[in-house]
């Protein structure tokens, strides 16, 4: 479950966190209860179908659009780096060279991101 790994991707100098419904409940677990952020989790699809045409579910349908807008920037060049330059696991466990394959990957999928700008 992804609520499980959520302590292992913050560092500690978060002010707001972004994440999929996978993360919900997330700011209720013990090991999160002396941070101090903002959780804009998404709701999860069956909750979001039952939304009705009401003022307020109307609201949170648009709250919902814009964490969804928030996370789509982040997880875009994760895209990039797995369908355009094919990576999908390390290498070699636990070496430095992961991580710096990596950073590399994501240099490029920047570049890539803004290919039309630089022509």
């Amino acid at each position: 479950h992804d609520v499980t790994q959520a302590g292992e991707l913050l560092h500690g100098d978060e002010e707001y966190v972004f994440g999929d419904s996978g993360y919900q409940g997330v700011d209720k677990r013990e090991e999160h209860e002396d941070r101090e952020v903002e959780w804009h989790i998404a709701m999860k699809p069956g909750k979001r179908k039952q939304l009705t045409d009401s003022e307020a579910d109307r609201e949170t349908e648009a709250l919902e659009k814009v964490k969804a807008s928030i996370r789509a920037k982040v997880e875009h060049p994760f895209r990039i780096i797995k369908r355009q330059f094919g990576f999908v696991k390390v290498r070699y466990k636990g070496l430095p060279k992961n991580t710096q394959q990596l950073y590399t990957l994501f240099a490029l999928a920047n570049l890539y991101q803004f290919r039309h700008k630089l022509a």
